[in-house]
C-alpha cells in the first residue's frame, strides 16, 4: 500500500510548496473520498484514494515523464538566473519542483529531449551501460565519406585523447547523416566529426531507443509520454 502524508500529495501534484499545501489543508479546500481533512499528515492511499482540491479531481502519479521538441537557444537545466531553461518551457499544469532534463543537449541544438522527476530512469538513459542509442541528424560544412563512416564506427579518438564508443554514421547526402551514439560527452558529436575535419551546421536529435521525435510535436512544446512511447524508449535498436 502507497501510503504518503496529504500535504507531500497536494505539493508534488499540484506544483505548490509544502507550506501551501498545509495551509490549503487547513482551510479545508482538500477532500479525502468525500471526506474534507485538516490534518497535514494525514496518511492517505496515493493509489486508490480519491482526493480533490476545490472539488476538483487530483490525480496521483509517483513520476513524471515528458517529451519536448527543444528549440535552439535554450539551456538543458533545471533552472538558471538570466538564461531561457527547457523546464521553463514545460506548462504550468505539468509543472514540478523535481522535474529535469534526462542529459542535455547544447543550446543550439535542437530536438527530443526527455524530462522527468525519476533519478533513476534518467539515469539508465543516460547510461552507455544501458546500450541506448541515440540517433541525431546532422548538417555539416564539408563532404562526407566512407571513409568517415568507417572511423566513427571503429570509435573516434578526440583530440584530447578521449576515446568514444563505436558509433552508427548513416550517410545521407554530400552533407548531411544520421549519426547514433550511446553516450554524451561534451559536444560529443561536433568534437567527433571535428576530428576528422568537418563542422557542424546543424544538429537535431530525432530518436532515443525506440522513441522517435512525435512529427506532431511543435517546436517549443512538450506533453505527457504515453505508456507505450515510456516502453519504447528502454528498447534497444
Amino acid at each position: 500500500m502507497n501510503l504518503q502524508r496529504l500535504d507531500k500529495i497536494i505539493s508534488s501534484q499540484l506544483n505548490i510548496s509544502r507550506k501551501l499545501a498545509r495551509n490549503d489543508i487547513h482551510r479545508g479546500r482538500v477532500t479525502v473520498d468525500g471526506v474534507t481533512v485538516r490534518d497535514t499528515a494525514f496518511q492517505v492511499c496515493a493509489d486508490s484514494a480519491v482526493i480533490e482540491y476545490d472539488g476538483q479531481a487530483v490525480s496521483y502519479k509517483k513520476f513524471l515523464y515528458l517529451v519536448l521538441n527543444k528549440p535552439k537557444g535554450v539551456l538543458s537545466a533545471s533552472n538558471d538566473k538570466t538564461r531561457q531553461t527547457v523546464v521553463d518551457l514545460v506548462p504550468e499544469p505539468l509543472r514540478r519542483p523535481d522535474l529535469a532534463p534526462v542529459g542535455r543537449l547544447d543550446r543550439d541544438t535542437t530536438g527530443l529531449l526527455l524530462i522527468t522527476d525519476d533519478g533513476a530512469f534518467a539515469h539508465k538513459i543516460i547510461s552507455p551501460k544501458s546500450g541506448i542509442f541515440k540517433k541525431y541528424r546532422v548538417l555539416l560544412d564539408g563532404s562526407l565519406t566512407k571513409e568517415t563512416a568507417e572511423a566513427f564506427e571503429k570509435g573516434i579518438t578526440l583530440t584530447d585523447g578521449t576515446q568514444c564508443l563505436p558509433a552508427r554514421l548513416e550517410i545521407l547526402g554530400e552533407s548531411e547523416a544520421e549519426v547514433e551514439i550511446c553516450e554524451g560527452k561534451y559536444h560529443q558529436i561536433k568534437r567527433m566529426f571535428g576530428t576528422v575535419g568537418l563542422g557542424v551546421n546543424e544538429l537535431c536529435r530525432i530518436k532515443i531507443g525506440g522513441l522517435a521525435l512525435p512529427e506532431d510535436l511543435p517546436v517549443g512544446f512538450c506533453r505527457e509520454l504515453t505508456a507505450e512511447e515510456l516502453e519504447n524508449i528502454v528498447k534497444i535498436t
